[in-house]
């Protein structure tokens, strides 16, 4: 089964869409809509980008993991934007 999405409103009826794996776990959650139908008309905007969307790094919070120096924040001079194909 694919992943897919879910409208619901939220507990300052609000509605919303979330976007659930195959395996029931939320992979995202929208911001809040004033009706379903632009809800929805959000969730076909997500299906519409997210097949060609690149990935943007935000370097302003750097990932905490090893880095190829040793060091887990960049220099400066190493510190543009990114971006990577969606795959």
């Amino acid at each position: 089964m694919a992943g897919q999405f879910e409208i619901f409103t939220d507990s300052e009826s609000h509605v919303r869409f979330r976007l659930l794996a195959d395996d029931g776990s939320v992979l995202a959650v929208s911001k809040p809509f004033d009706d379903k139908r632009s809800a929805a008309d959000g969730i076909r905007a997500v299906r519409e980008c997210a097949g060609t969307g690149l990935i943007h790094e935000d370097r302003s919070a750097p990932w905490a993991g090893r880095a190829s120096n040793g060091n887990a924040v960049p220099s400066p001079s190493h510190r543009r934007h990114r971006h990577f194909p969606a795959v």
